[in-house]
């Protein structure tokens, strides 16, 4: 996805539909997706850099080792304000987040991450 990238460690298929694992990385200066919602709750593990992180429109830096919480129905989004790649691990407590994918990709084709502002 152009300066955004995301790979599925587990999926719906590996895990019954109980839950998907998934690293998403973006570059230095990156925007991440559009503020959004999902049913299901997420947990994010900063796996490396800061990720910059909205939840109900409460902003926050978040380090390398930090723990994010996200309820599901939670507004949120991420992005990569520093010089440095960054990434996180994300635990969705329900499977089906990696059927979106070609949507999700096909969306980034057309509206490709920018420069954080």
């Amino acid at each position: 996805m152009g300066r955004i990238n995301s790979i599925f460690k587990a999926d719906g298929d590996e895990t019954a539909g109980t839950f998907s694992v998934s690293e998403w990385w973006l570059e230095a200066n990156t925007k991440g997706p559009p503020a959004h919602s999902h049913d299901d709750d997420h947990a994010w593990y900063v796996i490396d850099g800061t990720m910059s992180v909205e939840i109900d429109g409460q902003r926050f830096e978040a380090p390398k080792g930090a723990f994010i919480l996200i309820p599901g129905g939670s507004v949120h989004t991420f992005e990569n304000r520093t010089r440095h790649r960054a990434g996180i691990l994300s635990f969705n407590n329900s499977a089906g987040f990696e059927e979106k994918m070609a949507g999700i990709s096909e969306w980034f084709s057309r509206n490709p991450a920018g420069d954080v502002v």
